[in-house]
């Protein structure tokens, strides 16, 4: 407006009366015009084929900007013969010059609104994400517990009959660890005490359904305990360990537990005896499957779960959980 003013004034030696009115008149009705396209530009965004109608509201604007500041400056100097011919003169001039702003003000105003736009887009598709995400791990976690829990309802209804006992203790150590499970249900990471004090619970289940013919070997190293990991991730390994494991034998075996600490990564090993002429044994069940899933999910890592056969006819299991200090902090 001052750049203008100046130019009128200096420049073509009209006094500073016309220049200033000039300045501001013209000037001033350029921002409104700039200030309407934003406004209306904030209600509709036309779609790139409907770009013409930007640019017809740009020149409809443009006429109106500069035939209204025309008519209010001859008004004020309609005495003054010379600023009216100059006045003529610039009036194409003026026009581009309007109409260039204009233009260029709804132009940086559509790409504003479509940033805006892309930013609140890209911030809902994430949160639609992150709810996909979580829903399906929560599913995940709750299909386990009904596969457990029907295996354990079969095993205590066998036991009613045989040893009605035996029965009543399982059920009792049953309903403790379904009353674990369900206060710990919203807790995606636990430490590794946590975890093994419920899987203790879920073993002690197991060793009244197969009393002797089920033996235990777990090693916990010490510097594992404050580790973190995902919340009932063991149990479904260890149940397809002694699943398989005594899957179509009568004698004794061992499921061995090995957990400990490598290169910042929790290591959790589950090795269960198998008959390398039964294909069933080798564990490809719902519970691995989910696990493999859910760790996709939390790491999108697909290979944190690995399995291997040894000569000695022993399959193992090793879960890989990566340690991040925030993680510890918040659990």
């Amino acid at each position: 407006m001052g750049v203008c003013a100046l130019f009128i004034y200096y420049t073509l030696n009209f006094s500073w009366q016309i220049a200033l009115a000039d300045s501001i008149i013209s000037n001033g009705l350029l921002a409104i015009g700039c200030i309407v396209i934003s406004n209306m530009l904030g209600y509709y965004q036309p779609k790139n084929e409907r770009m013409l109608f930007l640019l017809l509201l740009t020149a409809i604007l443009t006429v109106i900007v500069i035939f209204t500041s025309k008519y209010a400056l001859n008004y004020l100097f309609i005495k003054q013969k010379l600023y009216e011919l100059f006045l003529d003169f610039s009036l194409p001039f003026r026009a581009i010059v309007a109409f260039l702003s204009l233009t260029w003000c709804a132009l940086a105003n559509i790409l504003w609104y479509r940033l805006e736009e892309q930013s609140e887009t890209q911030g809902r598709l994430l949160a639609a994400q992150n709810l996909a995400k979580e829903a399906e791990l929560n599913k995940l976690r709750h299909q386990l517990q009904p596969h457990f829990l029907f295996n354990s309802l079969n095993s205590v209804y066998a036991l009613t009959i045989v040893n009605p006992t035996e029965a009543g203790t399982m059920i009792t150590k049953l309903a403790a660890f379904l009353r674990g499970t369900l206060k710990r249900d919203d807790e995606v990471w636990v430490n590794v005490a946590e975890e093994m004090e419920y899987i203790q619970l879920y073993l002690d289940i197991e060793k009244v359904r197969f009393s002797h013919r089920l033996n235990l070997d777990v090693q916990i190293e010490e510097d594992t305990l404050g580790l973190c990991l995902p919340g009932t991730l063991l149990q479904p390994i260890v149940e397809n360990a002694i699943k398989f494991g005594l899957y179509n034998t009568s004698a004794a075996i061992t499921i061995t537990i090995r957990v400990k600490l490598e290169n910042r990564t929790l290591v959790v090993c589950v090795a269960n005896p198998y008959d390398p002429e039964m294909t069933a044994t080798k564990g490809t069940g719902f519970g691995l499957s989910a696990i493999r899933r859910r760790l996709y999910l939390l790491f999108a890592d697909s290979n944190l779960l690995q399995t291997e056969t040894q000569d000695d006819n022993l399959y193992i299991t090793t879960l890989k959980i990566p340690q991040k200090d925030d993680k510890n902090d918040t659990n």
